[in-house]
C-alpha cells in the first residue's frame, strides 16, 4: 500500500512497484495529489485506487506500507497547518496501527526539514536538527519529527518492522506547477516568460535528486533486513546555489527571463545537503545517478507539455 500514491513521489513509486510485479493499493485524498498522475494505472489488474484521508483509520490486508501522505511544499502545508500536523501524526498512528494488526513492514517518508536550518553541514542522520518549533514551517517540520518518534516507539514497544527515510529535495515529471518549490517555480517562470524569483541573495544552497533515484532508494530501504530501521538520508550530495540553478534553467529553456530578488521567508534554511554515507553502506551502494542537467531537461520537457 502507498499512502499519498497519487502524489508526485507516490505515483512514480506505484509505477515501479507494479512494474516489479506487486499488487498496489493507492490511497489519496487528492489535496495535493492528482488522478492525472495515476490515470494510466487505472484499469491495471495490479492497481487499486481508493479515495481516503489517512487521518482516519484504514483496514486492508497488506504486506508492505509506504507512508507518503502529507503535503510537502510550503505553500500547501502552510495553507492548513493544523491539517498538516494531523496528517503527519494521525496518519502515522493509523498506518502504524494497520502495520501492527497485519504484521506489514512499514516505511515512513520523513524529510530533510527535520534538520531545520542546520548548523552541521552536510547533514548526517545523527544530527538532531535546528528547528523553530513555533514558526510558520513548524507544522511540517515538527509533524514529521513527531511521526519519526511514533515510528521508533512502535518499533521499541510493539516490535514493528519499520523503516524511516529522510527525503531531500526531489524533482521530476508530475511535480505540481503551483507547489511553490524552487525547481517548478523556475521552470514555469522561464517557460511562460516571467522573471525568475529568488528569495534572499541567491547564495543559499540546496541539493536536488531526480525522482527515479529516490524511488530506487525507497524500494531498497524497504527491502533491508529487519534489524535496520534508519533513519537514513536519501538525497543528492551535489550542492547548488539558487543563482546557479536559476541560470541553468534559463540556459536549458532558452528563456529570455531575468532574475529578480525578494526577501527570504522566515526560517528558510541557508544550506541543505545530505551526507549519504549510510545509504551507500546499507542500500547496496545506492547513490544518485541522474545529473542535475539531465534531470532538468526531462522535467522541463514535462512542464512544456502540460503548460
Amino acid at each position: 500500500m502507498v499512502t499519498g500514491g497519487a502524489g508526485f513521489i507516490g505515483s512514480h513509486l506505484c509505477d515501479r512497484l507494479i512494474l516489479s510485479g506487486c499488487d498496489v493499493i493507492c490511497l489519496d485524498n487528492y489535496f495535493t495529489g492528482s488522478k492525472d498522475n495515476i490515470r494510466h494505472l487505472i484499469g491495471n489488474d495490479r492497481f487499486e485506487l481508493i479515495r481516503h484521508d489517512v487521518t482516519a483509520p484504514f483496514y486492508a490486508e497488506v504486506d508492505k506500507i509506504y507512508n507518503l501522505a502529507c503535503p510537502a511544499s510550503p505553500i500547501h502545508y502552510q495553507f492548513n497547518p493544523i491539517k498538516t500536523l494531523k496528517t503527519s501524526i494521525y496518519g502515522a498512528l493509523n498506518m502504524l496501527g494497520l502495520s501492527k494488526r497485519t504484521g506489514a513492514k512499514i516505511l515512513q517518508a520523513s524529510t530533510s526539514e527535520i534538520y531545520g536550518d542546520p548548523t552541521t553541514h552536510p547533514q548526517v542522520e545523527s544530527y538532531w536538527g535546528n528547528v523553530n518549533p513555533i514558526g510558520l514551517r513548524s507544522c511540517y517540520d515538527e509533524g514529521k519529527r513527531a511521526a519519526e518518534a511514533l515510528f521508533m516507539d512502535y518499533h521499541r514497544q510493539h516490535h514493528l518492522n519499520i523503516k524511516i527515510v529522510r527525503i531531500f529535495n526531489t524533482y521530476g515529471p508530475r511535480m505540481n506547477p503551483n507547489d511553490g518549490r524552487v525547481i517548478s517555480n523556475f521552470i514555469v517562470q522561464a517557460l511562460t516568460g516571467h522573471d525568475l524569483t529568488i528569495y534572499g541573495d541567491g547564495t543559499q544552497t540546496r541539493s536536488f535528486q531526480y525522482i527515479d533515484d529516490l524511488v530506487e532508494g525507497l524500494i531498497r530501504m524497504m527491502d533491508t533486513g529487519d534489524d535496520f530501521t534508519g533513519p537514513i538520508n536519501l538525497g543528492n550530495p551535489g550542492e547548488f546555489s539558487m543563482l546557479e540553478l536559476a541560470n541553468l534553467v534559463i540556459q536549458l529553456t532558452g528563456s529570455k527571463s531575468k532574475i529578480i530578488f525578494q526577501p527570504l521567508p522566515d526560517d528558510d534554511p541557508k544550506q541543505r545537503c545530505p551526507d549519504i554515507s549510510l545509504a551507500i553502506d546499507k542500500l547496496n551502494h545506492w547513490q544518485p545517478s541522474v545529473k542535475l542537467e539531465e534531470g532538468l531537461k526531462k522535467t522541463i520537457n514535462y512542464f512544456a507539455r502540460i503548460l
